[in-house]
């Protein structure tokens, strides 16, 4: 734009900042929503350096943003529930959030009408990093102690195996017998052409047969997906009950650990089936505020790049 019109950036922004200030505040202070929300997500981003965090909430519905602010503590949701009002409040029925016990509790406490949401991306990622993952690395550690280095080194490069849905598997191994490429050839730099490799579901099932714990793993995944698709409180909740107690009686510590932390986040876990609402759209926005920061070399004006983040929330692109 100051290319275009022959002003310098500064004088540009100056005018942006102004036009976006009347359009998203009043007397100094953001303006309330226009409508009431249904739905909310809340979550934290880095600022600049990544030292310092602020937290975004919007309207899950919609996507737009509703409220920015430093930090991400209880108290940002305080202010944001002052500054919307408790008539405007009363009309949301969940907010969905990542297991930030702070967001929680703070809902909870000012608004113990509204459900908790866990976002379930996190659970199955939890799941697959800190069980799964690390159940392989155990496997591989313990084979190498016991002079069985062949076998160790058989679980090299099978964290993506292990990790993925066997529909993924099935469809990788389908695109191999398709020939599907991966990536094309290049002249350039002598790039050699990329075919979609073929036998990961049998390379799975082999690793089933000869894991007991990976054999668990997989019961376990095929547990959560069934419990996400219901939408019925009570059976997602028996669903989820029955993976702690498979998860206690392997008396794996990885396992053990997931047993709990199921536990601890229940209600927020099984809320999923009557809401249906995930941190995904916020997840989207991260990425539309690293381009923001990118762009504006990391807009040392907080309150300039807030209010852009603010605009660009309402733009159809973004998600």
């Amino acid at each position: 734009m100051a290319f275009i019109t022959g002003l310098d950036k500064m004088t540009v922004k100056a005018i942006h900042k102004e036009i976006l200030t009347k359009k998203y505040t009043h007397n100094g202070e953001l303006i309330r929503p226009e409508h009431f929300a249904q739905h909310l997500a809340i979550d934290e981003f880095k600022l600049h350096n990544g030292y310092k965090y602020a937290t975004a909430i919007i309207d899950w519905d919609t996507g737009h943003i509703l409220y920015l602010a430093h930090g991400k503590k209880k108290q940002v949701v305080y202010n944001f529930i002052d500054h919307v009002g408790q008539d405007w409040i009363s009309h949301v029925e969940a907010v969905a959030c990542d297991m930030n016990s702070d967001f929680e509790e703070a809902f909870k406490e000012k608004c113990p009408q509204i459900d908790i949401v866990y976002d379930h991306f996190h659970i199955i990622k939890n799941f697959n990093d800190k069980v799964v993952a690390a159940i392989r690395k155990d496997e591989q550690n313990r084979l190498i102690q016991a002079g069985r280095k062949g076998e160790a080194a058989a679980l090299k490069h099978t964290k993506y195996i292990l990790t993925a849905k066997r529909t993924t598997l099935i469809q990788k191994d389908q695109d191999a017998r398709d020939g599907k490429l991966v990536a094309k050839a290049g002249e350039i730099f002598n790039r050699p052409e990329v075919k979609a490799h073929g036998g990961n579901e049998d390379k799975y099932e082999a690793l089933l047969a000869e894991n007991k714990l990976f054999l668990t793993a997989e019961l376990i995944k095929e547990q959560l997906d069934e419990a996400y698709r219901t939408h019925d409180q009570v059976q997602m909740c028996v669903l989820v009950q029955d993976i702690i107690d498979i998860c206690k009686e392997t008396e794996n510590k990885r396992f053990i650990w997931f047993a709990h932390l199921l536990e601890r986040h229940l209600t927020g876990i099984y809320t999923f089936a009557k809401h249906r609402i995930s941190t995904g759209k916020l997840e989207g926005l991260n990425n539309k505020i690293k381009t923001e920061r990118r762009k504006g070399y990391g807009y040392p004006d907080d309150e300039y790049f807030f209010l852009r983040l603010m605009e660009a929330s309402r733009r159809k692109t973004v998600y």
